[in-house]
């Protein structure tokens, strides 16, 4: 990666975020909160970087990210539909629990559950294209790694989670467990995270 800047944001809240029903790849809208986030967002990034002249806005494709992503480039006044998405940027893939809840799965597999709380960066969910934080983490690096110019980047709680373990010294328990806000930027720049 050359050095250049990523301004990270995550998606807007979701109804699924609100009930901690876990979303991973299914696509999901962001809510009335999740609209007033984004727009946060954007009067932010609007105020560092302006219109964003020279900058590579880039997306996951999931539904949540792209209406994030339209929202803030509305209010720094460009564009809303000029930017590009990346599958590379979409959430981890938790396979068969998509759709459900933590305590649904405990009542039917706690043996999982409990694997899962035991080592949460490594675990993969059952189900064919599931992955762990780990293998997100890899395919996270390489999409920073190919950065060649100053980004704007609307992506996912996992993605921004992988980050703090690539670039900001967490090991894998305390990166699989951050929160991560939803109405803050996420600077990187030479090398640092910081929340803005």
């Amino acid at each position: 990666m050359a050095r250049e800047i990523i301004y990270f944001s995550r998606h807007g809240e979701t109804d699924w975020n609100v009930s901690a029903r876990i979303q991973g790849q299914l696509d999901i809208d962001i809510n009335a909160k999740g609209r007033m986030q984004a727009d946060r967002n954007g009067d932010m990034l609007k105020s560092l970087i302006g219109d964003g002249a020279g900058f590579d806005f880039v997306a996951s494709p999931l539904r949540r990210t792209r209406e994030t992503m339209e929202r803030i480039r509305r209010r720094m006044g460009v564009d809303p539909y000029d930017y590009r998405t990346d599958p590379q940027l979409m959430e981890v893939n938790f396979g068969d629990w998509q759709g459900l809840m933590i305590e649904d799965i405990a009542k039917l597999r706690p043996d999982l559950v409990a694997a899962r709380a035991h080592d949460k960066w490594n675990f993969v969910p059952p189900g064919a294209a599931a992955e762990s934080y780990m293998m997100l983490s890899r395919r996270i690096r390489r999409w920073v790694e190919a950065v060649d110019r100053p980004t704007v980047c609307v992506t996912h709680g996992g993605c921004i989670r992988t980050l703090f373990f690539l670039y900001g010294n967490l090991d894998g328990r305390d990166a699989a467990n951050l929160s991560v806000p939803q109405d803050k930027i996420l600077r990187f720049e030479n090398g640092k995270l910081e929340w803005l």
